[in-house]
């Protein structure tokens, strides 16, 4: 095993994990061609989430390249579907939060009681059948975490601090998303080091939020944006929509679109005979957002002209939507398989002919939409987010202009009707997925923008205003 795939999980990282660390000029970092980063991703209890999967593969691949990842989990262990590169220890613990924003008594327990509810053995005991998730329930803990160190849950941000300062120092420091972004001020202070920032989804969940939390959690995150020296959005897309709606500057918005770790994703080699009865699929999480219930309805209209249509998901069902899922079956006739490993989710993608995840949401990232292409399955998508983009770019799947089920069944017609354009588009999409949107591809260009910001004493300037202009 590479050296540098270890930390706390039992081998040293990079020899000094776990020693004081000695700040290094940060010019050594462009001078070597070596950075070390510190990058914080928040964990999904036993669900596989689409940014913990993207978090972990970057990751590896940066370590990879030689660069120092130390890649820290919240709330939970992250469930990953290859070798998983983080750390073993989770701050902010599942459990802790939970003591720490219901009652004061817990706010004041001394760490050896904390390491109880905090090892991997309790969060996991305590998320084995899935974790609540709804914005309507989590209003409370979303502004105390926002809050910080001045709220409810300061002896976590404490204890996150007080183990970081005993690591090597990093170069620059990158937090998921703007929910968390109460870590900025205190992780710049501690650790001195440029703060970036993921935009990946947030305003789903914010917009989902009962009031008063809703406007508290939005105020909260728009006075502390002033601590983040760069925001990366997964597409041009959300880079408009959260500069806006969280009124950041353009000039500090990067464009990171997503990669993919192409391993195991080759290419198919079969696709629909004429005639042949056509699989539509369904790869995504199983959410009234993702649109399962467009889907649904849209083949039952299909199976008008198509008797012989079949139809087929798979996806991680969040306890909170099992209902949901019953009332699409009560619409249509389909397979569900569940939440399928990595090689179940290869041979899924490769099993249907198109993917079609008719999202009423416009999503900002569209990981499955890639991972399709990638295997050659080529995708139907609505036109808004970051989907429109990606099609645009590859050119491997077709876009409709509304999530609604008529216009969906139209589209997926046309494709029926001309099956030579499942081959033709799934060959399209492989082959850009593997120029544009591999994982390597994406470290590259993380790799460019951090050295542009650690170049430029810590506040990238130039490349981001081009790209927001697009």
């Amino acid at each position: 095993m590479d050296a540098r795939l270890a930390d706390d999980r039992g081998l040293p990282h990079n020899q000094s994990r776990g020693t004081t660390s000695v700040p290094r000029p940060q010019q050594w970092a462009i001078e070597l061609d070596y950075m070390r980063i510190l990058q914080i991703t928040a964990g999904a209890a036993n669900m596989y989430c689409g940014s913990c999967l993207h978090d972990n593969a970057q990751a590896a691949e940066l370590i990879r390249q030689g660069h120092d990842v130390m890649l820290v989990p919240l709330y939970t262990p992250t469930k990953t579907d290859e070798a998983n590169v983080s750390q073993s220890r989770v701050f902010f613990g599942g459990i802790s939060i939970y003591l720490q924003q219901s009652s004061s008594f817990f706010r004041k327990t001394p760490r050896f009681l904390d390491r109880l509810w905090d090892s991997k053995f309790a969060i996991n005991a305590a998320t084995s059948r899935g974790i609540q998730t709804s914005p309507q329930k989590l209003g409370e803990l979303t502004v105390a975490t926002l809050k910080g160190e001045h709220g409810d849950l300061k002896k976590e941000f404490d204890k996150l601090i007080e183990w970081l300062v005993t690591q090597p120092k990093p170069d620059l420091v990158i937090i998921p998303y703007t929910l968390l972004i109460s870590l900025a001020e205190p992780l710049k202070q501690a650790l001195d080091a440029p703060i970036l920032c993921g935009l990946q989804g947030e305003d789903l969940f914010l917009e989902g939020l009962a009031e008063p939390w809703r406007t508290e959690a939005l105020n909260l995150i728009k006075s502390q944006t002033h601590h983040v020296d760069r925001f990366l959005a997964t597409s041009h897309f959300y880079a408009r929509l959260m500069s806006s709606y969280l009124d950041i500057p353009k000039s500090k918005i990067e464009v990171h679109p997503l990669g993919v770790n192409l391993t195991g994703l080759d290419p198919r080699t079969e696709y629909p005979a004429p005639k042949a009865p056509v699989t539509i699929g369904y790869f995504a999480r199983i959410a009234p957002e993702k649109g399962l219930h467009v889907l649904a309805e849209a083949v039952a209209i299909l199976r008008r002209e198509f008797p012989k249509l079949q139809m087929a998901a798979a996806g991680y069902l969040p306890p909170e939507h099992r209902t949901y899922l019953k009332e699409c079956h009560r619409m249509t006739q389909f397979d569900y398989r569940g939440e399928l490993t990595r090689e179940g989710k290869a041979s899924f993608l490769r099993e249907i002919d198109i993917n079609c995840v008719p999202s009423p949401y416009a999503d900002p990232k569209g990981l499955y939409v890639l991972e399709s292409m990638a295997v050659g399955t080529p995708v139907a998508s609505p036109n808004h987010g970051a989907f429109s983009e990606l099609i645009e770019a590859t050119g491997g799947g077709v876009l409709y202009q509304r999530s609604d089920p008529r216009d969906v069944a139209v589209q997926l017609a046309e494709l029926i009707r001309k099956p030579a354009r499942f081959r033709e588009l799934g060959e399209k999409g492989a082959s850009a997925v593997r120029r544009q949107y591999s994982i390597q591809a994406s470290a590259s260009r993380a790799v460019e923008t951090y050295r542009a910001i650690l170049e430029n004493g810590g506040v990238q300037r130039g490349p981001g205003r081009n790209l927001m202009a697009q």
